[in-house]
């Protein structure tokens, strides 16, 4: 009964506290909260990550490397909370520093049930990120076909070429074109 009571006035205080919070918190605070944000969506801590959108938190906001909570969730395999976010309204076409979104990390890792929900999504199939490559590309580079089949279904474009030539269709294959190759 003590340890029920001490999680739940925990838990009360950090809602309390994200609640609380504005951009006028001092950074420290600031810096903390958005740590915890970040690490509830790779960890999919679904009770945190509501706690977070009750307050009406930044969904979309980005760390360091220009990732969301979503992306995160999304790479880490974490399919209930991509769920939440995206229910909640996190934008699934945005991209980290690299130009990469969600669908492209849940492909890399190859976490298809929540690339499938993803491609749910309003999201441009063909979306590039900064070497040019598309979700279909990673389909194909980590031989994910059930994703291309999906990805071709949606619209994606498996002959749309990156910087280097390569295409979904021809990275599907194994051949890739390197800076060496050309």
């Amino acid at each position: 009964m003590i340890i029920r009571t001490v999680v739940l006035l925990g838990a009360l205080a950090f809602s309390a506290l994200v609640s609380a919070a504005t951009p006028s918190e001092p950074a420290d605070v600031q810096a903390q909260l958005r740590s915890y944000f970040f690490e509830a969506a790779r960890a999919g801590d679904v009770p945190v990550l509501q706690t977070f959108i009750d307050a009406h938190y930044p969904l979309d906001s980005q760390d360091e490397k220009g990732y969301t909570a979503l992306i995160l969730a999304a790479y880490h395999g974490q399919q209930p909370a991509v769920e939440l976010l995206l229910q909640a309204g996190a934008d699934a076409c945005q991209q980290d520093q690299r130009g990469n979104t969600a669908l492209m990390g849940a492909i890399f890792k190859g976490e298809v049930s929540i690339a499938r929900r993803l491609l749910a999504t309003d999201c441009n199939p063909d979306q590039r990120n900064g070497a040019g490559q598309t979700a279909a590309m990673y389909a194909g580079l980590f031989n994910r076909a059930e994703l291309l089949d999906a990805l071709a279904a949606k619209g994606a474009d498996l002959n749309a070429e990156d910087g280097l030539g390569n295409s979904a269709a021809r990275l599907a294959t194994g051949e890739i074109r390197t800076p060496a190759s050309r």
